[in-house]
């Protein structure tokens, strides 16, 4: 939180504020209206991946959108555009961040702008040299997947990887810190709850703490083609998305035609195309270029004044929402 608050200015605040009203005025009225820009920033480094996950478009390598790299000075220049008025920064969408060869750089940019900087991470490339350059890169918050506490259980999800070199990851992070004399990165560690895995949760609480990181984060999955996933299913119902009916699963409550999502972040590929929010994953909804336009004038664009009006009045009509759980209670 203290790391946070360092990065507040009286710009920041007062734009948090205009978005709020903004979305609430639109909630209300069933009436897209829009002022300020958003306060959180999905940026993609890049869409390549290490793992081969079966419940992500880019393990399952059914991602259709082109692969990259995201260009560093092209990032710069993002930066400089939205830092004055976004909050939080994280560098992820598809693929694993880890991978670009100037990611620490990335980091240390934004931080140097006063931008709150979070990075989620399988931890496969971690080692003791990039644990030190993190923590030096200034990074506030890192998200750590740990989807198992034992190898035969963690492999089932994040297939290719190794349980052994998250631990160590988390472990050279935590040595790095104290020989740094660092508050961060705060380390949070992520668990997606399946029913492979749902037993382990109690032992996962344990390895967390013994490790030395700072939280652990229970998630529910998003499954592709979930009517037919119910193997996948938590017997826990807190720790799952979907519920059975006739026979398939579905998501449990009735999608509300408002989207905070679309008021508060936005989400920008490697190459630079604007989409609405994280589950555009092959950015079908594209709202412009920034390579051809600022942030700002794509944001306040008609395509993103279209795309946010059309969801105000049924939500469910778009194909990118239907396996959202956004304004839902689960």
């Amino acid at each position: 939180m203290f790391n946070f608050i360092k990065t507040l200015t009286f710009r920041k605040l007062l734009n948090y504020i205009k978005i709020n009203l903004s979305y609430f005025l639109s909630a209300l009225f069933k009436k897209q209206i829009y002022f300020g820009l958003p306060f959180h920033l999905s940026f993609e480094p890049t869409n390549y991946c290490n793992l081969q996950c079966p419940e992500c478009p880019t393990g399952m390598r059914i991602l259709k959108r082109e692969k990259g790299f995201a260009n560093l000075p092209f990032f710069q220049k993002l930066i400089d555009q939205v830092s004055p008025h976004i909050l939080t920064l994280i560098l992820y969408f598809q693929g694993e961040p880890f991978l670009h060869p100037n990611l620490t750089e990335m980091i240390a940019y934004a931080v140097k702008k006063r931008v709150y900087t979070i990075i989620s991470t399988n931890a496969q490339t971690i080692d003791e040299n990039l644990a030190e350059k993190i923590v030096i890169s200034g990074l506030q918050k890192l998200i750590i997947s740990m989807d198992g506490n034992t190898e035969q259980t963690y492999k089932q999800y994040r297939v290719g990887g190794k349980l052994e070199k998250v631990k160590n990851a988390i472990k050279y992070l935590v040595n790095a810190k104290k020989k740094f004399g660092s508050t961060a990165p705060y380390i949070e560690v992520q668990f997606i709850v399946f029913a492979f895995n749902e037993h382990e949760i109690k032992d996962i609480q344990t390895t967390v703490k013994e490790l030395g990181a700072d939280k652990l984060a229970l998630k529910t999955a998003q499954l592709y083609d979930f009517p037919t996933k119910q193997n996948l299913l938590p017997k826990n119902s807190k720790f799952a998305r979907y519920e059975v009916s006739d026979g398939q699963l579905k998501i449990k409550s009735k999608l509300p035609d408002k989207c905070y999502r679309l008021w508060y972040g936005s989400v920008v590929t490697w190459d630079g195309i604007i989409v609405p929010c994280c589950y555009d994953k092959d950015a079908h909804y594209q709202f412009g270029d920034l390579k051809l336009d600022s942030f700002s004038k794509i944001l306040t664009g008609k395509k993103a004044k279209e795309f946010r009006a059309n969801l105000l009045l049924s939500r469910k009509n778009i194909d990118i929402c239907k396996n959202c759980i956004e304004g839902i209670k689960t």
